[in-house]
């Protein structure tokens, strides 16, 4: 009897719904191993049962969606590979430019995930909740037949919507950065990989290359294919910017009606309209998934021999467009840069890198990254050293790790790097309550904008805790700013409160906007954002943190009685009811270098629910003229400050004894060239108020 109990055959016993509970405690990976040990386990771990329980253990999509996501597969196995290779992306992704919030937030969609931003905008007449949220797509990766993901980047071009095929690269498990590379490879047919459709003078090269290692032993040449490869990250910011810029202009492909369609189901609240989403983004995802496959324009009755990889561009076509372009890139570059010495000189000189694509760093405490990615940027790779690792080139995605020092739960991030940064999530528990992601407006009480008051800056702010002196710190981080010209850093914090200090200061209202009763649970003391020394260092000032008992956090500055309302946040549901805008060029829709104190998407903010009263345009452009007047005194007060520095600079180079005279004109010059830039900004606000 023991030696039955001890035999494997125990498991086929057992019953089908008993196994799919074991299967529940294993692992994908060990569901696999244990298919390996004999052709009988095998066969009962192949069971669909078994494969949707994992794919229900991943947790990306609900339940009664994998039953749905089914249908574009060929398994639920499959379709187990795709989420658990996706799964790394879903979350929050930043980037520090513009200063305004660059938010990607990665959810499922239909048999995929898809990246969207959220816009800075204003909160609409409906509310948070009911008000739909501005997006734009960025990217998204579908799931094939077999679960392998293939990629599409999203842009705009000369007034339409394109998509630029490409694939994933690799996505680490703990990944915190999100790369767009290019990656040249060996070519070959997809439908056929064996076979070869076209003549490549390319790989003919590469084949007398590795001809002349044939007398070398194995370890040897291995040596050299290895060093052969080159990263991407290798080359040169110029060099990376050309080959993506060339390749997603060779590959971007015109999106039709259906493809530009739903990108993911939208609320579940209507099931006869839920239904005819899903049938639209079936179709969708098979338009999409030919477009990779065959491209836009394959014809079989013009065309029935199979193409090569239409997303892959061969090495000779991609030199050629090089070497026509290299004289006006470098015509370009040399233009920009004498451009650079006639502009306010060293002061905006870290802006003018930005615009270059190279930016400057973006805090105090970022000296040492700063530092670091100079010193590994110091030998770059030659291009043609990288063009030689393969015979075509194409677009990939590569969700990888990288170490990144953070300040105040936001992450230092290189400055020349097509990248988007993970932001940690962690969700509210018992010691930490308010971990998450929130949404807020400035004033009280925290109702529906109005005609006296259309609208309010929308703010999004990231709460999490951290330890320092021996005490608890909540910290709010802004990563979305809802005004027109920014008012502090992206990723400053709002406020930081000790929750070890419980506040008994009553709070400011005694009734909510349906005039019931307040009941605060707690009251933390702590500080609050205010100006500081320039716009780059902002200070801070006293407040208090109130909890109040219908789930809102109210921030109140003491000396101001300022008041931030905040309420947490379901951003998948927000942008499943919100309203889609056209995206930007594609590099800048992914990763947005350019150093930018103004709202980039204004000119696509055409949603109707935040189009102004013609009242609220006049109280807008009179904002504008008072928030100019601001940003030129603060420029102002900048200017001397820097004048200042060098003033006692060479005060001191000079002695202590001898006396330095301010030149002729001092402040005078300062005042013409913040009246330069300034002219500058106010033409921009009244544009973009108009």
């Amino acid at each position: 009897m023991m030696l039955e109990l001890c035999d494997s055959c125990l498991l086929f016993a057992l019953p089908d719904d008993v196994f799919t509970i074991v299967c529940r405690f294993l692992s994908p990976r060990d569901i696999c191993t244990l298919s390996l040990c004999c052709r009988s386990l095998y066969v009962l771990v192949a069971s669909e049962e078994v494969w949707l329980t994992q794919c229900d253990m991943v947790g990306i999509v609900p339940h009664r969606d994998l039953l749905e996501w089914r249908k574009g597969v060929s398994s639920y196995r499959a379709l187990c590979r795709f989420l658990v290779s996706v799964k790394p992306l879903i979350g929050i992704w930043v980037h520090q430019n513009p200063e305004l919030g660059n938010v990607v937030y990665v959810m499922p969609g239909f048999v995929s995930v898809v990246g969207c931003r959220i816009l800075p905008q204003e909160l609409g007449p409906l509310g948070i909740e009911e008000g739909p949220i501005l997006w734009a797509p960025v990217f998204e990766i579908i799931g094939d037949l077999d679960g392998s993901t293939t990629f599409f980047l999203h842009g705009r071009e000369k007034g339409n919507d394109y998509v630029y095929p490409g694939s994933v690269n690799s996505v680490e498990r703990n990944c915190n950065v999100l790369l767009l590379e290019v990656d040249p490879r060996q070519q070959k047919s997809k439908l056929f990989p064996n076979k070869s459709f076209a003549y490549n003078p390319d790989k003919e090269l590469t084949r007398k290359v590795s001809g002349s290692h044939n007398g070398l032993p194995g370890s040897e040449r291995m040596i050299i294919q290895c060093e052969a490869q080159v990263p991407f990250s290798r080359l040169a910011f110029s060099d990376r910017r050309k080959l993506i810029e060339v390749v997603t202009t060779q590959v971007g492909q015109k999106v039709s009606d259906l493809a530009n369609s739903l990108l993911f189901p939208r609320l579940r609240n209507d099931e006869e309209n839920f239904q005819k989403d899903l049938a639209l983004l079936f179709e969708r995802r098979s338009v999409l998934l030919k477009m990779y496959n065959l491209g836009q324009d394959f014809n079989w009755k013009e065309a029935p021999e199979v193409p090569c990889d239409p997303m892959q561009l061969q090495l000779s076509e991609v030199r050629k467009i090089l070497d026509q372009s290299s004289g006006s890139l470098n015509e370009d570059d040399n233009q920009m840069q004498s451009n650079t010495k006639r502009t306010l000189g060293g002061y905006f000189r870290a802006s003018i890198r930005q615009i270059l694509g190279k930016p400057p760093s973006i805090n105090g405490s970022h000296t040492h990254s700063k530092h670091s990615c100079s010193r590994s940027e110091r030998k770059h790779a030659p291009l043609h050293d990288f063009l030689r690792s393969g015979d075509t080139i194409g677009l990939t995605l590569h969700a990888t790790v990288v170490r990144l020092s953070s300040y105040r739960a936001w992450p230092n991030m290189h400055d020349s790097r097509f990248a988007l940064y993970k932001l940690p999530m962690r969700g509210p528990r018992a010691d930490e309550e308010y971990a998450g992601l929130w949404g807020g407006t400035f004033g009280w009480p925290p109702g529906k904008p109005t005609e006296d008051k259309p609208g309010k800056a929308l703010f999004f702010l990231l709460i999490s805790y951290e330890e320092s002196e021996g005490q608890r710190n909540l910290i709010a981080t802004k990563i979305l700013e809802g005004t027109h010209y920014v008012l502090h850093p992206n990723g400053s914090a709002m406020f930081i409160v000790n929750i070890d200090e419980p506040l008994y200061d009553p709070f400011p209202c005694d009734v909510d906007a349906n005039s019931f009763p307040l009941i605060i649970k707690h009251a933390f003391a702590g500080e609050g954002i205010a100006n500081g020394y320039g716009f780059r260092y902002p200070g801070s000032k006293p407040g208090s943190l109130f909890v109040i008992e219908n789930g809102l956090l109210v921030f109140v500055w003491k000396e101001s009685r300022t008041v931030l309302t905040m309420q947490r946040l379901n951003l998948q549901e927000l942008l499943k009811k919100g309203e889609r805008v056209p995206a930007l060029p594609p590099i800048s829709n992914f990763s947005y270098l350019t150093k930018s104190y103004s709202n980039v998407f204004t000119g696509f903010s055409t949603a109707s629910a935040c189009l102004p009263s013609p009242s609220a345009i006049n109280r807008s452009v009179l904002l504008i003229a008072q928030l100019s007047t601001i940003v030129i005194i603060q420029l102002f007060m900048d200017f001397q400050n820097h004048h200042e520095a060098s003033y006692l600079r060479a005060k001191k180079l000079i002695g202590t004894e001898s006396r330095v005279q301010k030149p002729k004109g001092y402040y005078k010059s300062i005042k013409a060239e913040v009246s330069s830039v300034a002219e500058l900004m106010v033409q921009q606000h009244i544009f973009a108020g108009a």
